[in-house]
């Protein structure tokens, strides 16, 4: 019977401890974006010091002046739509280009050098020359009041649920223009209220609509629209279908699209006059009117967006904004805000880091949504020319995946439907770009693409057309997406027919004989001939233009991901031919270039033949770690010291690396998390969000160069991903073993709720004291659970079978959907 005392003890000792553990009380998310407010304490003229608001879709930038208050609009759906797609006959077909290549002299330093090759490239180049497509905006709105009555104060955005409020001072009292976005239709309402938020008063003393200044020549003219005694001012735009020199003005197009921007306000409008400086009387401007009341002020702006069929030719059934309307609206969006905090949170005692991880989601809610067209380089903001650079396109060598990379830890997978949505509306043209410019099977993803009708690559320039690892990097996000949910219905229906096709595509690439050979003195299988990622592009004699590291990273995730796909699935033997070819490759696999640095020694390099010192514009050098997948902290200590030489030896030019390079480094624990975010503040403007800034020289950049020279480009949607760094520091689960606190200094407390982790488990975390303190895991597929037990001394694992002791440094169990494992020290 004694022997039997220290069991019952330690048993009973673990119920305490998990009693204690199920008793924990979650913290609010709500509460904790409520804490990062984006605030402005004077005029905020500029569009990059406006407040970002947004639905998914539409898209506002909510600036002030010293006499008014102006918003600018824009949505993901409304694009100038026209494309080129000359010159199909004269690009030919990959093979008649690839020969041509082929017998240019290596001994040029480019091969625009040669005139065939220049001649050839302009050609190639001219469709994406043109100006469109690109997002078109969609006019701005003005309140403006007699600086003699009000004085602008500044402005303020609450993150917690997309309330920005306008501070301004009358007859020494504050009174507040709130703004906001509907979370679900496409339309912003504002009030005038006093210090108890109460409506009072209008100051405003006119309302105008601008329509964009960028707006083509040639489109048709908008329709303007002016019902005053209703309160109503608009404007009807239509977006042609085709090129000016095809385009009917009037007869139109089936496919033309159209919108209309429609402001509303409580009261009667009218036209008045004023005196200019000229001493002479002038008249209102068309869309501008006076407020003819100075009655409580509510305004609605709304979008009308589609077809251009099924926009209505006149204005009508617009309502006059009622209180009542405004607030079930601010309901519904506050009930939709609370939804999305209540996905996860962060708890930290880095301020700036939880504000970074708050904002940044924050802005990705605000600028993509499944149903929406997906967002293209600068989301759903523009104005003139903001916006509008590169077409604001969807570029696929990282810019168009990275803001997606926060959707999977960060439990908003939802957020990640846009961009399953863009690799299904692409497959029509990579599929016939492959069959009909390279005659091979699959698909083969674009450099450049747009959210309009395309038959051909946009951007078929082999100087970065030919980079083979878009097609890999295309479909990574489908496979994550599964990883992530544990969803084998997705995996079926919407993943495995894109990967399928990229695999397709890749094998027989590597199969042709150019790529494998006696003519490469082994039995490999090359990726030849292809280009990395903003490097070198295509170069005489293919130096730099095979087996480049991305290419073989990528290319053997996607390769691993369709062999278990298939598996999952049942479908290994209706693959059999292409799985075989998968496992021939697989097995005859080049190694990953690597290069000799005489400071830190071998280090992995972008192709081979590189040298140590190349300055990188995407971090090339690690992209084995990320996206690659295929290194990181799993990795055996050989690896280990590759990878670490190559962190200290890499050189960035910056400017497209704010999220990518540190994500790299939190992936092998090296990540400099002070040093990470002096780089954040450095890139941040005023509105809160990120630009891509330059950080260094001798790559493509030089010392008169602007560092800054991509701040006025637009919002850079691409960085909105930078919360998923901070998950990483948090948790890591890659390769399906979940890690705690694996880049985080253990002296600051920390802690986290319900991010994702592969296998489909929502984890909970906390640090304190140097210490983490318990672990919570919900299992929502019901997978194998493995975990690296984070006491060195052991705990304890709590599930639905009870209670058990943790003997060992790895946890590795089968979980129950639905179940709630607990583990603590």
């Amino acid at each position: 019977m004694k022997r039997r005392i220290p069991a019952i003890v330690a048993a009973f000792a673990c119920l305490l401890i998990h009693a204690a553990a199920d008793a924990r009380e979650p913290f609010s998310a709500y509460d904790r974006a409520r804490l990062h407010p984006i605030t402005n304490d004077r005029p905020a003229v500029n569009f990059f010091e406006g407040a970002l608001l947004g639905n998914g879709g539409l898209g506002v930038v909510v600036t002030t002046r010293p006499d008014g208050v102006l918003l600018y609009f824009g949505h993901n759906n409304v694009w100038d739509i026209r494309v080129a797609e000359n010159n199909r006959e004269k690009i030919g077909t990959f093979k008649e280009v690839f020969e041509k290549v082929k017998k240019i002299p290596d001994t040029l330093s480019t091969l625009d050098q040669d005139p065939w090759y220049a001649a050839y490239a302009e050609i190639a180049r001219d469709n994406y020359a043109k100006p469109y497509p690109r997002p078109f905006p969609c006019g701005a709105m003005l309140l403006g009041f007699d600086r003699r009555n009000a004085e602008m104060i500044g402005h303020k955005l609450d993150i917690s649920n997309g309330l920005c409020e306008v501070y301004l001072l009358t007859d020494h009292r504050r009174i507040t223009l709130q703004i906001f976005a509907d979370m679900g239709k496409d339309r912003v309402w504002m009030r005038l209220v006093d210090g108890q938020g109460k409506l009072c008063a209008s100051i405003f003393d006119r309302v105008r609509i601008l329509i964009d200044p960028s707006t083509p020549k040639e489109f048709p003219r908008a329709k303007l629209e002016e019902m005053l005694p209703e309160g109503l001012l608009a404007f009807r735009q239509t977006l042609p279908y085709q090129e000016p020199e095809k385009y009917d003005t009037t007869k139109g197009h089936p496919k033309d699209r159209a919108f209309r921007l429609v402001v509303a306000v409580n009261g009667p409008l009218q036209k008045t006059s004023r005196i200019d400086w000229n001493g002479n009387r002038v008249g209102m401007s068309p869309l501008e009117a006076s407020l003819a009341t100075k009655d409580a002020f509510l305004g609605c702006v709304t979008l009308q967006e589609g077809l251009s069929k099924n926009i209505s030719p006149w204005l009508s059934g617009v309502a006059v904004p009622r209180l009542e309307d405004l607030q079930a609206s601010l309901n519904g969006s506050m009930a939709a805000w609370t939804e999305f905090w209540g996905k996860s949170g962060v708890r930290l005692s880095d301020e700036f880091l939880e504000r970074i991880w708050y904002r940044n989601l924050y802005f990705l809610n605000c600028a993509a949504k499944d149903g929406a067209t997906t967002p293209g380089l600068f989301a759903n903001w523009s104005y003139n020319d903001i916006g509008t650079a590169w077409h604001g396109d969807y570029h696929m060598n990282y810019n168009t995946q990275q803001p997606f990379w926060a959707t999977f830890s960060s439990n908003h997978l939802e957020k990640n439907l846009p961009y399953v949505n863009l690799i299904e509306f692409l497959m029509s043209v990579s599929t016939r770009w492959a069959k009909e410019y390279y005659e091979l099977p699959g698909a083969y993803f674009p450099h450049s693409a747009y959210p309009v009708d395309m038959t051909m690559n946009p951007y078929p320039v082999p100087h970065w057309g030919w980079e083979v690892c878009e097609t890999p990097w295309a479909v990574q996000g489908l496979w994550w997406h599964y990883l992530y949910s544990g969803d084998r219905e997705f995996l079926k229906a919407r993943a495995y027919g894109p990967i399928k096709s990229a695999v397709e595509f890749l094998v027989a690439y590597m199969k042709r004989p150019e790529a494998k050979g006696p003519q490469w003195k082994d039995d490999k299988y090359h990726i030849f001939p292809t280009v990395p990622p903003e490097l070198y592009a295509l170069r005489p004699g293919f130096k730099y233009n095979y087996d480049c590291n991305v290419d073989l990273t990528l290319t053997k995730f996607v390769f691993k991901a369709f062999t278990e796909a298939a598996r999952v699935l049942n479908l290994e033997a209706q693959e059999k031919t292409l799985l075989s070819d998968v496992k021939d490759i697989l097995s005859h696999f080049p190694e990953y270039p690597t290069a000799t640095s005489e400071k830190f020694g071998k280090v992995l390099v972008s192709v081979p033949d590189e040298h140590d010192q190349v300055v990188y514009n995407v971090p090339n050098a690690l992209i084995t770690v990320f996206p690659g997948e295929d290194h990181g902290l799993h990795s055996d200590s050989a690896t280990m010291k590759l990878l670490k030489n190559t962190f200290w030896n890499q050189q960035n030019e910056g400017g497209n690396d704010l999220v990518f390079i540190n994500l790299q480094a939190a992936r092998i624990g090296m990540l400099d998390i002070e040093r990470f975010k002096r780089q954040v503040n450095y890139s941040l403007l005023p509105n809160g969000a990120a630009s891509d800034r330059v950080m260094q020289v001798h790559g493509r950049y030089a010392d008169q160069g602007g560092y800054d020279w991509m701040d006025k480009m637009g919002i850079w949607f691409e960085n909105f991903g930078l919360p998923v760094v901070v998950n990483e520091c948090l948790m890591q689960s890659y390769n399906g073993t979940i890690r705690f606190f694996p880049n985080w200094p253990m002296e600051k407390d920390a802690e986290f709720q319900q991010l994702r982790a592969v296998g489909a488990f929502l984890v909970s975390a906390s640090l304190k004291g140097g210490k983490v303190e318990e672990v919570e895991i919900h299992s929502e597929a019901g997978g194998v659970l493995k975990a690296i037990v984070p006491w060195s001394k052991g705990g304890t694992i709590k599930t639905g079978k009870g209670v058990q002791a943790l003997r060992s440094s790895i946890v590795e169990i089968q979980t129950v959907k639905g179940e709630v494992i607990l583990l603590k020290p």
